[in-house]
């Protein structure tokens, strides 16, 4: 399966490029030289990812490819804001002049924002205009009215269409590719890569293109992206390949790859089988985890967050069989935007999942692998030191004086590892604390700082009276919004926040997590919520303390 040769390949996941200077039909805002169409800061701020900032962070990700000489680049999928025509457009043109200037190759999969089905949807946003006001910008005739912008080009394709503006980025068969294949076999003919999919009921019927393949760009260098997304039928009446006629593949991912896509499953034995016969290197890719990235035997996002899109979005143990059945040994995934290894063991084979962290949440990194014999070398490539952009920042806080409220703290950051951080803090309150919390726990513990968390009744630790209040520390002044933040920070980013929250913060997380690691002698919904809370903090500070930066890549004897 791995030969002797060295390979050199970067990995990047949920770039999520919104074109600051695309043209949606709406004026810019006047910038120096540019034209500027931002986002607002109010969705940014309750949304899992920045918008404005991606064309910094996938610009300086490309140079630092062609600063480390790398020839290879896979994009992990969600490569565009929301699939919009002119975002679309846009990465391309990106991809194809860093390919022109440096000869770099990209292999691009799709994720759930890139496409949507056979036909599409419509897209709508709001940007900034000039005195701190939004305007919707809309491909939805249904959406067109006197303050609304109407445009075609905010459009997100369905397969095949949303594929043409990436046809170089491997979807397609190019001159100079030594070996390239589809599951349905070497033809790149969308028309000869549909497969059958069913609504629960069985009486809605459609045939999808999947838009998986396999491509040799290198001599014994096998890259096996698979098109983990998947739109089963709802069941009902809708009008053939609407946007409601189908659930959305947000939440499906390989859970659903086993229901719906079984003849990827053969697929991919048949490749990693001919791959150890011959001698090549073989490394998976998909959008999708395929085991939980938090190794998480706690189950935080069901226990506690049972209705969020973390709890719903966990691969069962039955993905991880399959896959090791099939020979596969490693997988890199994106999707949730956070960092981690984890593995799954059973008597025939191991399976290694590594997940890529956006460049447009905490932590914003990339992934450069050193292949070499058995061995994949990872260097996490962290782009936290970029500076942010002033103008974006100017253009933001006019948006809070228009809007009447006070600037959170993110718009003061310097760098952008800092913005994206108080970013995570914004989020919490925005948005975490608004879907997925329970209220009651919410109301209690949002006005307290970390002293009043320790000593009010409602909450104070049975560990208290042993251990008393930490020493060297201002918990008067330290908000537990700020724990809280602290704890997604560590929840999401691993190892990668540990640098960033440092030395004295990780302490009295440990503090608090020991302090809160024995229940309550008073149980109520509060009590309860914190000893889970400070249970789950102690496996990340835990997990934290792990780099998993060399992975074997030993074959695997199916069953």
């Amino acid at each position: 399966m791995t030969n002797n040769t060295d390979f050199s390949i970067a990995v990047i996941a949920d770039a999520h490029f919104h074109d600051i200077e695309g043209d949606y039909g709406i004026k810019g805002l006047a910038s120096g030289h540019r034209s500027l169409t931002l986002r607002t800061w109010d969705d940014t701020r309750t949304s899992t990812r920045v918008f404005n900032e991606s064309v910094l962070a996938l610009n300086a990700a490309l140079d630092e490819v062609a600063a480390r000489n790398i020839g290879h680049v896979v994009l992990l999928g969600d490569y565009t804001d929301d699939g919009q025509r002119q975002t679309t457009l846009s990465v391309a043109k990106l991809l194809a002049d860093h390919e022109n200037r440096f000869g770099t190759r990209f292999y691009a999969l799709l994720g759930n924002h890139d496409i949507f089905g056979p036909n599409g949807r419509h897209q709508a946003k709001r940007f900034l205009q000039a005195d701190g006001t939004s305007r919707l910008v809309t491909s939805n005739p249904a959406e067109d009215a006197p303050d609304n912008v109407l445009n075609a080009q905010m459009y997100c394709e369905g397969y095949p269409l949303g594929l043409n503006p990436m046809a170089a980025f491997g979807y397609f068969r190019r001159a100079g590719d030594l070996h390239w294949e589809t599951p349905f076999g070497v033809s790149d003919d969308p028309a000869q890569r549909m497969y059958s999919v069913f609504s629960p009921d069985g009486q809605n019927h459609y045939r999808l293109m999947d838009a998986s393949y396999l491509i040799e760009p290198q001599q014994d260098l096998w890259l096996l992206m698979l098109d983990a997304n998947v739109f089963e039928p709802r069941n009902g009446t809708f009008d053939a390949g609407s946007e409601q006629a189908f659930i959305d593949s947000t939440a499906a991912g390989w859970n659903a790859m086993l229901r719906l896509k079984p003849f990827m499953f053969e697929w991919i034995a048949d490749v990693a089988k001919r791959a150890r016969q011959l001698g090549k290197t073989l490394l998976a890719f998909s959008h999708y985890p395929v085991i939980d990235p938090f190794d998480d035997p706690l189950d935080t996002g069901k226990t506690l967050f049972p209705k969020s899109n973390m709890a719903k979005r966990k691969p069962s143990d039955a993905v991880a069989e399959a896959l090791i059945t099939a020979g596969i040994p490693l997988h890199f995934s994106g999707h949730l935007h956070v960092e981690g290894v984890t593995r799954f063991a059973n008597p025939h084979g191991q399976l290694t999942n590594v997940a890529v962290p956006s460049l447009v949440a905490f932590p914003p990194a990339f992934k450069h692998l050193n292949v070499h014999s058995n061995t994949v070398a990872i260097d996490t490539v962290d782009l936290s030191a970029l500076p942010v952009d002033p103008d974006i920042i100017a253009a933001y806080q006019q948006e809070t004086v228009a809007a009447g409220y006070a600037p959170d703290a993110a718009l003061f950051a310097k760098t952008y590892g800092a913005f994206l951080r108080l970013h995570l803090t914004a989020l919490v309150e925005q948005r975490f604390f608004v879907r997925e919390w329970p209220r009651d726990v919410v109301s209690c513990l949002a006005p307290m700082s970390v002293q009043q968390l320790c000593l009010d009744p409602r909450t104070r630790p049975a560990k208290l009276d042993d251990m008393g209040l930490e020493d060297g520390q201002d918990l008067a002044s330290l908000s537990v919004i700020e724990i809280v933040s602290d704890w997604y920070c560590l929840w999401h980013g691993g190892a990668r926040a540990v640098p960033i929250l440092g030395e004295k913060r990780i302490a009295l997380l440990r503090w608090l997590a020991d302090l809160y690691a024995e229940p309550s002698k008073n149980d109520t919904s509060i009590t309860l919520f914190l000893h889970a809370f400070f249970k789950a903090l102690r496996h990340f500070l835990s997990r934290a303390e792990q780099v998993d930066d060399q992975i074997s890549l030993v074959p695997v004897s199916p069953k």
